[in-house]
C-alpha cells in the first residue's frame, strides 16, 4: 500500500496529461469535430501581465492592514521583519521558478509535489493550497467590505451595521461595551432574542461579481488585474512621496523598542502580506512561454513589492510613534489622519478597496486550477477539470470556488481562519523548498536554472550561529519539555529537525538556496499560534479522509497500475 501512496509522475506524463484534454472533460459531443485548440486554455499571458499578476496578489490586505499590529511590536525595526521575510519568499520563489521551468503546467505546488515526493504528498499539499487560495480570500473579502464601508461613509452613504459585520464579532464587542459599528450591529439588528440575523452582504457580492470574472475568461481578468495594479500602486507611490515631507526622525528612536523578540513577533502578519506571489505559477497553462516567463514574473514582483513594503514601513514609522499602532486596523489612514490631512485617508480607503479587490481575482483564478489538475490525475471528480468550451476557464471549478468563499464571508469571523492561510501557505512552501531536493539534473536546454551553491560549509555555519543566539533557549525548553507550552515544543522540535537537514544536506551536497528556503519557512511555521496549529491538523485529516475515500481508488495512476 505504501508504494501506492508515494506513486509518482514523471515530467513528461505531467506534461502529456495537461495536454490531452478529452471531449468527455470539456463537456461536448466527442462525436462532433473540433478545430484543433479550440477547447484548450488560452496563452496570452507575457512577462509583464505575470507581474502585475504577482503584484495584484500580494500588495493587498496584507499592507493596508497587518501592517500596523506588526509595527506596533517591533517599532521601526519592522523593516528587518519585511526583509527577512522578503528574503524567505525570495527562497522559495526560486525553487517555484525551478518546478515551473521544468513542468510549464497548472497546478503550483499540487504538481510539483507529485513529481518529486509521489500522490499522499501531492494530495496533502493540494489541500493545504485551499487554505491560502480558498480561504485566504474569505480574510481579504471581510476586509474588502471594512474598507468599503469606510469609503461609502466618506460620501455620506450608510449601510445598516448588521449588514456588514458577523455574529461572532458583533456580540464580542456589544459584551464589552465597544462603540463602533460591530456593537451598533448587534444592538440594531433584527432576531428573536439572542438569535440576530447579522450577516457581511458586502463581502458575499464582492465574491460573486469577482467570480464572474474569473469565470468569463483570463485575458479579461488580466485587463482587471492591471488595472488595478497601476491604481495602487500610484497611490502608494504618492502616500511614499507625500508621508517623506512629514517624517519626525525622532520617531525612529528608539529603532527596535522591544528588541529582536518584539521584531519576530509581527511574523504572522508581515508573511501575510507577502502570501500571493506564488500564484502566478497556476497560470501556466495560459502563458505564452511559461519556461523563461513565470519565473522572472515571480521574481520581479517579489522585489518590487519588498522595495513598496519597507519603504511604506519606514514612512508611517517615520510620521507617527509606533506606539499609536495599536489595535490599528488601517494604518496607512490612520498615520494621514494624526498630521491633519483627512482626504489623503478616504483617498487610501479608495485605494484599499482596489487592492483588495485585486487579490481576491487573482486567489479565485489560481484555486480552481489547483482543482483542474488534481481532478485530471483522478483526485476529484472529472467535472473540476471542465473548461467552458467558450470562456476556456475551468468553469464548474471556478463556480464551486466562488461558492465556498462566498458564503462563509457572508458570516464567519475573519479571525479564526488568518492564521489557517499562513499556515497552510508555508506548509506548501517548505514542500516546495524539499521538492527541488529531490529533482534530476536540469538539462541544457531548461532556460531557467536554479543556481548551484554548496551548502556542505555555509549551512553548518549558518545552524551555528542561529544555535548561538538560541541555544539558552533550547536547553531550557529541552530540559523542561512535559513544562513548557505547545509553541515552545514546537522550538525544540524545530532545532533538532533543523540540525538533521543541514547534516544530510552537507553530505549530499545539497544546493544552498532550497536548504535555507525549507529551514526559514519551517521556522516561520513554529511562529504561528498553537490553536491554529491544531485546526490545521484537523484540517489535514480531513483531508485525508476525503483522499481515501475517493482520490485512492480513482487515481489515474491507479487505474493504469491495475490496468
Amino acid at each position: 500500500m505504501f508504494d501506492k501512496l508515494t506513486r509518482k509522475k514523471t515530467i513528461a506524463q505531467v506534461q502529456h496529461s495537461h495536454t490531452d484534454v478529452t471531449p468527455e472533460l470539456l463537456g461536448i459531443d466527442e462525436n462532433i469535430p473540433q478545430k484543433v485548440g479550440e477547447h484548450t486554455m488560452k496563452r496570452t499571458l507575457k512577462v509583464k501581465d505575470l507581474v502585475m499578476m504577482g503584484i495584484a496578489a500580494v500588495i493587498g490586505a496584507g499592507i493596508f492592514s497587518t501592517i500596523g499590529q506588526a509595527a506596533f511590536q517591533g517599532g521601526p525595526g519592522v523593516i528587518f521583519l519585511f526583509l527577512i521575510t522578503a528574503v524567505t519568499c525570495g527562497f522559495t520563489a526560486l525553487c517555484y521558478a525551478e518546478f515551473a521551468a521544468r513542468i510549464p503546467v497548472s497546478g503550483s505546488a499540487y504538481t510539483y509535489s507529485y513529481v518529486a515526493f509521489g500522490e499522499i504528498i501531492a494530495w496533502v499539499i493540494g489541500w493545504s493550497l485551499i487554505l491560502e487560495y480558498a480561504i485566504g480570500n474569505i480574510v481579504v473579502a471581510i476586509s474588502w467590505s471594512s474598507y468599503f464601508n469606510n469609503m461609502l461613509e466618506a460620501v455620506n452613504i450608510h449601510l445598516p451595521a448588521w449588514l456588514i459585520s458577523d455574529v461572532k464579532t458583533a456580540q464580542d464587542a456589544f459584551l464589552k461595551g465597544a462603540n463602533n459599528i460591530h456593537a451598533r450591529a448587534w444592538a440594531t439588528a433584527p432576531g428573536i432574542g439572542n438569535t440576530k440575523l447579522i450577516m457581511n452582504l458586502p463581502a458575499f457580492v464582492v465574491v460573486i461579481l469577482v467570480t464572474w470574472l474569473a469565470y468569463i475568461g483570463i485575458k479579461e481578468s488580466k485587463k482587471s488585474a492591471n488595472a488595478m495594479v497601476v491604481v495602487k500602486l500610484a497611490i502608494l507611490v504618492v502616500v511614499i512621496a507625500l508621508g517623506f515631507f512629514y517624517i519626525n526622525s525622532d520617531n525612529y528612536v528608539p529603532f527596535m523598542p522591544n528588541g529582536f523578540k518584539g521584531v519576530l513577533m509581527g511574523v504572522s502578519a508581515v508573511f501575510y502580506a507577502y502570501i500571493g506571489f506564488d500564484a502566478i505559477s497556476t497560470t501556466a497553462e495560459e502563458c505564452e512561454n511559461p519556461q523563461r516567463d513565470m519565473p522572472r514574473g515571480m521574481i520581479y514582483s517579489l522585489l518590487i513589492c519588498t522595495g513598496i513594503y519597507v519603504l511604506t514601513a519606514l514612512v508611517i514609522t517615520g510620521m507617527v510613534h509606533f506606539s499609536k499602532f495599536e489595535h490599528v486596523t488601517d494604518p496607512l489612514a490612520f498615520v494621514f489622519e494624526q498630521i491633519n490631512q483627512p482626504i489623503v485617508g478616504k483617498i487610501i480607503s479608495f485605494s484599499a478597496v482596489v487592492a483588495a479587490t485585486s487579490v481576491m481575482l487573482i486567489f479565485q483564478i489560481g484555486q480552481p486550477r489547483i482543482w483542474m489538475s488534481m481532478s485530471r490525475d483522478g483526485l476529484l471528480p472529472k467535472k473540476f477539470s471542465k473548461i467552458h468550451p467558450k470562456f476556456k476557464t475551468p468553469g464548474f471549478a471556478t463556480i464551486i470556488t466562488g461558492l465556498i468563499v462566498a458564503l462563509p464571508a457572508l458570516f464567519i469571523d475573519a479571525n479564526i481562519v488568518t492564521d489557517l492561510t499562513s499556515i497552510g501557505t508555508l506548509f506548501a512552501f517548505v514542500l516546495v523548498c524539499a521538492g527541488v531536493l529531490r529533482l534530476p539534473k536540469a538539462g541544457p536546454d531548461q532556460k531557467f536554472k536554479l543556481p548551484y551553491i554548496n551548502s556542505r560549509y555555509i549551512a553548518p555555519a549558518l545552524l551555528a550561529v542561529f544555535l548561538f543566539f538560541t541555544w539558552d533557549k533550547f536547553t531550557y525548553n529541552y530540559q523542561h519539555l512535559y513544562e513548557i507550552k505547545f509553541d515552545e515544543i514546537l522550538f525544540v522540535l524545530y532545532v533538532i529537525a533543523a540540525t538533521a537537514i543541514v547534516a544530510y544536506s552537507a553530505y549530499r551536497q545539497y544546493t544552498l538556496i532550497p536548504v535555507l528556503g525549507l529551514l526559514c519557512c519551517m521556522y516561520l511555521m513554529i511562529e504561528i499560534p498553537a490553536n491554529s496549529w491544531m485546526v490545521f491538523l484537523c484540517w489535514m485529516g480531513a483531508g485525508l479522509i476525503v483522499y481515501f475515500l475517493f482520490g485512492y481508488k480513482n487515481s489515474k495512476l491507479n487505474k493504469a497500475n491495475v490496468k
